[in-house]
Formats: structure tokens, sequence, C-alpha cells
């Protein structure tokens, strides 16, 4: 059985009932005991809980120095290419988005990997939008073996494969695999993708199991709060994760709960997940999967990323660009524009092509960050908390 066939039989309406009904008394027990069950887990995502918060945090504070210890491990995403085949209604590479696009060359990424590596990296995400012309199989195994030269640690963030497909990439050097379902719920994940392969719900819910069938070390999955109720998206998140536990035991696990930004196409969040309510997400994750890795991105402002930290937090971006060529202008000259999937022939001194401020290319980019803080800064206040920047935490001759 799949996590599919499991997550049909979840009884979300059931739990998203304990959600709205715990009481102050269901709180302060599963708080005193730890939450074992989803039930539990959907008590402490109740208003109740929420008048418990510093409670919620200090145990999690507890819990993840228990099984952590005083480390964020810290990591870069580089894009690869902002091609598309999907449709994406909150994305800003969709297909029907009149963007710049471009993808890089291999030679391209080694330039963009190599300034990370000298900002100090030494684990790094590729990321690419889903467009098998630009984005091949073959292109993605050249990249990882380049980059693998020198990085140590490369997780990848692209459309999802069989595992026949994955295990080329994972023989390249490629260790972990992220995929967020980006929504839970099956009615709004149909109206969110509207063309492209990410039509396939199921697909795409499958595709955690296919990486560790390929021998992926590390899996990662999350949805993106600000299009389904935030409730039902971390009890289905909550859900998966356990049964990646149960079922894909020989790779780590990471979740990740990226909240909507701004991007092109100008997409309104459908829902909102608030501050406070985001910190108890995290602190209520943090006690019901207490070994599982928590990632915070750029996508959250520096105050609020300052004091999430402590609260769960095991893995961080910092200095992240999301367009291809961010760090370095690579690509810029094969950058072209597509509108509704069909390249644009721009004028050689049209202002698509004018300098921007503070950015080494014009591609455009996934989303914008919140957090633009160099690296070096960064690592400066997670020391500054009493904690340790991790810049590389594997190697491949551990498992040589």
């Amino acid at each position: 059985m799949s996590f599919v066939a499991a997550f049909n039989a979840l009884p979300i309406p059931d739990l998203l009932r304990r959600a709205a009904e715990a009481d102050a008394s269901d709180v302060r027990r599963i708080l005193a005991s730890g939450p074992r069950t989803l039930p539990d887990f959907a008590a402490l995502l109740s208003p109740a809980a929420a008048g418990h918060l510093e409670t919620l945090c200090l145990k999690a504070q507890t819990v993840t120095q228990q099984r952590f210890g005083k480390v964020i491990r810290l990591f870069a995403p580089l894009y690869l290419s902002n091609e598309c085949v999907n449709n994406c209604a909150y994305c800003g590479f969709s297909r029907d988005n009149g963007i710049l696009r471009v993808t890089l060359s291999v030679d391209d990424v080694v330039r963009e990997a190599r300034a990370l590596c000298d900002q100090g990296f030494r684990n790094i995400l590729l990321v690419a939008g889903e467009h098998p012309k630009f984005v091949s199989n073959g292109y993605l195994r050249e990249c990882i073996e380049a980059v693998h030269a020198f990085v140590p640690s490369i997780s990848l963030e692209v459309g999802p494969m069989e595992t026949a497909d994955y295990v080329p990439l994972v023989h390249a050097g490629a260790d972990g695999l992220v995929v967020y379902q980006e929504t839970y719920d099956r009615e709004i994940y149909a109206r969110m993708h509207t063309a492209g392969p990410k039509r396939n719900f199921d697909w795409r819910l499958e595709c955690p199991e296919r990486a560790a069938a390929a021998g992926f070390r590390r899996l990662g999955i999350g949805a993106l709060h600000g299009l389904a109720d935030w409730r039902l998206e971390a009890l289905a998140t909550a859900a998966h994760a356990q049964y990646l536990l149960k079922h894909c035991w020989k790779s780590m696990l990471t979740l990740s709960i990226p909240r909507l930004r701004p991007c092109a196409g100008e997409f309104q969040p459908l829902t909102q997940l608030g501050d406070r309510e985001f910190v108890q997400l995290i602190a209520a994750f943090r006690l019901l999967l207490p070994d599982v890795g928590i990632v915070l991105s750029t996508r959250e402002p520096a105050a609020l990323r300052n004091g999430l930290l402590p609260l769960g937090v095991t893995h961080a971006s910092a200095g992240s660009h999301t367009e291809p060529g961010g760090y370095t202008g690579a690509g810029r000259d094969s950058i072209h524009q597509t509108v509704r999937g069909r390249i644009v022939e721009l004028a050689a001194h049209s202002s698509e092509w004018a300098p921007i401020e503070g950015r080494a290319t014009n591609a455009t980019g996934q989303f914008d960050i919140a957090d633009d803080r160099a690296p070096s800064e960064f690592a400066d206040l997670i020391r500054s908390l009493g904690y340790e920047p991790v810049w590389k935490d594997w190697d491949s001759a551990l498992s040589a």
C-alpha cells in the first residue's frame, strides 16, 4: 500500500473537528505526556493550544536540543532553470507567465556552485522547473557529477520521476530529494494546477516513496501554506511524515513549512497562516516528530527567522537567490522571454534587458525572498544565539 491509500483513508474531518474543539485540559494533558497520535497533534493546533504557546515552545526547544544539539545546518538553493511546462497559479515559473527564462549550461552551474562554496556552503539544493526539453535526466546527471566534484552534499528539487530515472542521479552523487505536495487538498490542488504533468495529485504524492526506493539518503516533504486551511495541511503533512518514517526508514526525513511569497503572476493567497500560528505549528511538529528535521527558508523575514531558530528548526537556507544565475550572473547571455510557452523576440535595447539594481541577472525568480542577509551575517546571528552553524554534515566517504 502506498501513502495514497493511507491518505485517502485519513479521517480529516474528525481531525479538524478535534483541532477546533480541544480545550485547555486536553492541551495540558498532551503537553505533559507528549503527543503520540494525530488527534493529539490536532489538539496542539487548536485555538486552546495557542493559549499555551510559551509552554509549547519551551518543550519544543528542549526536544530539539536533546535530539539534534545546538546546531543549525545551512544550505543554499541553486536554480538551474526557470523553464516549466506546468501551469501553477501560485508560481512565478508558471508556463503562461511572460517572464525572462534561462537554463544554465553545466559550466554555468559549476560557476554558481563555486560561488556558493566560496561563501562556505557544502550543502546545495539544485532546483529546476519541470520541462523535459531543457531539464532532462541526462542534463541533471551532468550537473550533479560536475558539482559533486567539490560539493559533498547535493539535494534535488525537480519534477517527479520514476524510480528508475532517479537511480542514475543517486549514482552521480545526489543524496537528497525534496518534493512538496504544495497542497494536500485535492479540490484546491486541481484548481491550482491547470496544465502539465503536475496536475496528477497521486503521482506527486507517491514521489518520496519512489525516491526512497532509488536510494536517496534524505527525503524532504511539505505543504505550501496560503492555498488551503493550514490545519488541514499540517495534519496531512504529519500523516505523510509518519508514513515515510515507517515505510522508508532507511532515509532521513525533513519537512518544510513554506508560506506563499510575491511572485510573477501576482497570485494572492487563498488562506493565511499568521506568524503566531506559524510558531505554534513548528513547535507542534517538533513534539509529534522529534527526530524529523525542520527546514526554515529565506521566505520568512529576518526578525521572525531569528526568533524561530531555537524552537525546533534544524536546517536553514541563507543568502538565497531563486533565479537561475542569481549568484554570479551566469547564463545572462542566454536569457529569453516566453509568453504562454512560446518564445517572444525582444528588441536589442528593450527595457526587459535593463540592469536590475542589486541583481546579477535579469532572469525571473520563482518568488521574492524576505531575508536577504549574507550567509556570513546569518551564521554570526546563529552563533550569537548560542548555536553552531554547520556548513558540512555529510561526505560520500561515510557510505563508500
